[in-house]
């Protein structure tokens, strides 16, 4: 049995009793993608040192995503667009797509999150189905090309499962 997980870095608390493994030290980095790996494995060593030599840590996958979810469903405008039955938001997407590096970079601002930025053009946009749709439409092999730190968790994932 492999234990998986998919977070939020942006929700993670930083400090106090309810702090994530990992999340304060990782606000101090500068580059985007040290972050999300730096509280997995923070996380991951957290669990080991709980469960102790009965658990194997080849077993547990984290994975945090940095901006939520809907970022990435930027990795195809066109089909997040068609999907959720709005295909003349493409360009709009697109816009905000290319104003970084890759989908999982979308800001983590309260009013500039992904989810923010799609409510802002679509409003009554409903998190659970309309992303799922999107999701499903697009499909992983997109998600995977755009987003190099969601794609090595898949990695992972096959590998534990050949």
């Amino acid at each position: 049995m492999v234990a998986t997980t998919m977070v939020d870095y942006y929700a993670l608390p930083q400090l106090g009793e309810k702090a994530w493994p990992g999340r304060a030290e990782a606000s101090r980095r500068p580059r985007h993608r040290e972050k999300a790996p730096l509280v997995e494995r923070a996380l991951l060593e957290d669990v080991v040192a709980e469960m102790g030599h009965r658990f194997n840590p080849e077993r547990f996958v984290p994975y945090v995503v940095m901006h939520e979810f809907e970022g990435l469903l930027f990795s195809d405008c066109a089909a997040f667009s068609k999907a959720i039955g709005l295909p003349m938001l493409e360009g709009k997407f697109r816009q905000i797509r290319d104003q970084f590096a890759t989908p999982e970079e979308i800001n983590d601002s309260p009013d500039t999150a992904p989810s923010k930025r799609i409510i802002g053009l679509v409003p009554g946009y409903e998190k659970p189905l309309l992303g799922v749709l999107a999701a499903l439409d697009i499909g992983l092999s997109p998600i995977r090309a755009e987003c190099p730190h969601f794609d090595s968790w898949v990695i992972r994932l096959e590998k534990l499962a050949q």
